[in-house]
């Protein structure tokens, strides 16, 4: 039977040709698809080589599992026979934030700083937020009773600088309360950074400190004879506890008062935020107490403390008697702690290294430790150098005229980096300036005491500007707070966004007095700040310490009276 032609023709019908044989459906299949047909006249000779090699393979698939071993093979052989002597050189472009371009920033607005004029009296204008139609009032019940007999003697051990051994003093002041036991007057631990030999007395006014605190703690200069006669009056004799930082209250009563009731004596050294800083209330109580009323520095430094309060007031006379006190931490160990690159090259670095030898002896230098100087500035924990506290208070608006009380120790580098500051504020002084040779001489040799004439001066200015974290800003913020109606009057610099502004070569000077401003604006807004569960009751006073009083109460009292 023949297939019938489906087309048109003439009339005639044609036997259609026999059909051809069945090719492989790989076949078929190249020729329906039109992928491999026979080598066209007019190919070169490399194009056909390919397409047989091409075809080769896709007819033996199996080849495919030696591919990997093929391409190894060959990099190998590559790799042995081309040399590597040209390396590419790729240059990295630092990350914002992370390189200190600071005087490249000055000199480039200095001109329009120079130049603005619209600077209105910051000082007397900057503080403009209230707590909710109210203010904060110290409020620390002091005990009237008689105490009970004591449960023995505690001896500690007060670690650290000024302030940090001002926080072992008042913890150890809150558990000898609350063991009922009799304080000993802290030992001072001669440290190797501070080298400060000074005793309690030399510092706080022992006497005040033990009538202030006559009611509510015993508190002795020193254990009496016929109690140490049984440890051969030797203290080291005596049981020493090794206390965990932060350990809770009730740590103390369960583990230190069974062995206080036995031996009657116990040593706790060293103490240095030993006590956590949530506790019940009655021991809180003790902790304002002894810090914002029973520790008042010795006479001597008080004295001058408060001579150089009255000098600086004179020398602000523009400003009402008021200054600012600025707590600059560019010392060289700080610098050389920071582990933050500056300006100063290759001598820089000598200096930096030996210092951190001289401080931390193998600390810096141990195997698999290390140092991004970059990353700690964007972090922002590089310590503001002179030059970026007088750009950032010139952008806050404060000008020329402004009165600044400088807290430091010795600058790295005085000469060079206190140069910029003193063309920004020419009305700067510091305890040197203020004082006398003779004056600063019973001190000089003694960080803690010049430390602590410095907190008497920032404690009484008008804005306080703290610019490295640390004890001495906590406590002053705290101490602030409890003098000014809970409004610390501190500026907070945020030196995460420091470290970009002051590393932003297109910022121009309207935009960063901009961003001074709004900083400025926001530490006035912090001002206020309730102490939190894990928050320092010595920079938070609030509620601990302090009363809240409405405005309404305040009126009802005075026209009561």
């Amino acid at each position: 039977m023949h297939a019938y032609n489906r087309l048109p023709s003439s009339g005639h019908s044609t036997p259609s040709p026999p059909s051809s044989p069945l090719r492989s459906p790989r076949y078929r299949h190249s020729r329906s698809k039109g992928r491999f047909t026979p080598a066209q006249p007019g190919r070169t000779f490399a194009q056909r080589v390919a397409w047989l090699l091409l075809s080769c393979l896709l007819r033996r698939q199996g080849i495919f599992l030696f591919a990997p071993l093929i391409y190894i093979s060959g990099m190998l052989l590559y790799m042995g026979t081309v040399k590597f002597d040209v390396v590419p050189d790729i240059k990295h472009r630092p990350a914002p934030g992370s390189v200190y371009r600071s005087p490249q920033l000055y000199e480039k607005l200095r001109p329009d700083m120079d130049a603005d004029n619209s600077s209105a009296d910051a000082i007397s204008t900057i503080w403009k937020h209230s707590y909710k139609s109210g203010e904060w009032k110290p409020c620390i019940n002091q005990s009237a009773g008689v105490l009970p007999e004591s449960n023995g003697y505690i001896y500690v051990e007060a670690n650290g600088g000024l302030n940090q051994q001002r926080t072992s003093i008042c913890n150890a002041v809150a558990v000898a309360g609350f063991l009922n036991a009799t304080l000993v007057i802290p030992n001072f631990h001669f440290h190797s950074i501070w080298r400060d030999p000074s005793k309690f007395r030399d510092i706080y006014d022992e006497e005040f400190f033990i009538t202030t605190l006559e009611n509510d703690v015993r508190i002795v200069d020193k254990i009496p004879g016929y109690v140490m006669e049984r440890f051969d009056n030797n203290m080291s004799n005596v049981y020493n506890f090794r206390v965990k930082a932060w350990s809770p209250i009730r740590y103390y009563k369960d583990a230190i008062l069974p062995k206080l009731l036995e031996e009657k004596v116990i040593r706790i050294s060293p103490f240095a935020n030993r006590l956590s800083f949530d506790a019940p209330p009655a021991v809180q109580r003790l902790r304002c107490l002894a810090n914002y009323e029973a520790l008042r520095f010795s006479t001597p430094i008080l004295s001058l403390g408060e001579s150089l309060v009255a000098r600086m007031k004179e020398h602000s006379v523009k400003n009402s008697g008021k200054y600012i006190s600025v707590h600059l931490r560019f010392e060289e160990d700080m610098v050389a702690f920071s582990c933050c690159v500056f300006d100063g090259g290759e001598q820089e670095k000598i200096d930096m290294i030996a210092a951190r030898e001289k401080g931390w002896r193998g600390k810096f230098t141990k195997p698999g430790r290390v140092i991004r100087p970059g990353s700690i500035r964007i972090n922002g924990k590089c310590p503001l150098t002179p030059l970026e506290v007088g750009l950032m208070l010139r952008g806050m608006g404060f000008d020329k005229s402004t009165s600044i009380y400088l807290a430091s120790g010795k600058i790295y580098n005085a000469e060079k980096t206190m140069a910029p500051l003193l063309e920004m504020f020419p009305q700067l002084k510091t305890k040197e300036m203020l004082a006398s040779e003779e004056e600063l001489a019973p001190f000089k040799n003694y960080s803690s005491r010049m430390a602590a004439i410095d907190y008497t001066v920032c404690l009484h200015s008008e804005v306080f500007v703290t610019t490295q974290g640390g004890n001495f800003p906590h406590f002053l913020m705290g101490h602030r707070r409890y003098m000014y109606g809970g409004h610390s009057k501190t500026i907070r610099p945020d030196k995460r966004k420091l470290a970009l502004i002051f590393d932003n070569p297109n910022i121009g000077w309207k935009n960063f007095k901009r961003q001074m401003l709004n900083m400025r604006s926001h530490s006035d807004s912090k001002g206020f700040e309730l102490k939190r569960p894990n928050d320092s009751i010595y920079s938070f006073p609030c509620p601990d310490c302090m009363c809240h009083r409405n405005k309404t109460e305040d009126s009802r009292s005075s026209s009561a009276t």
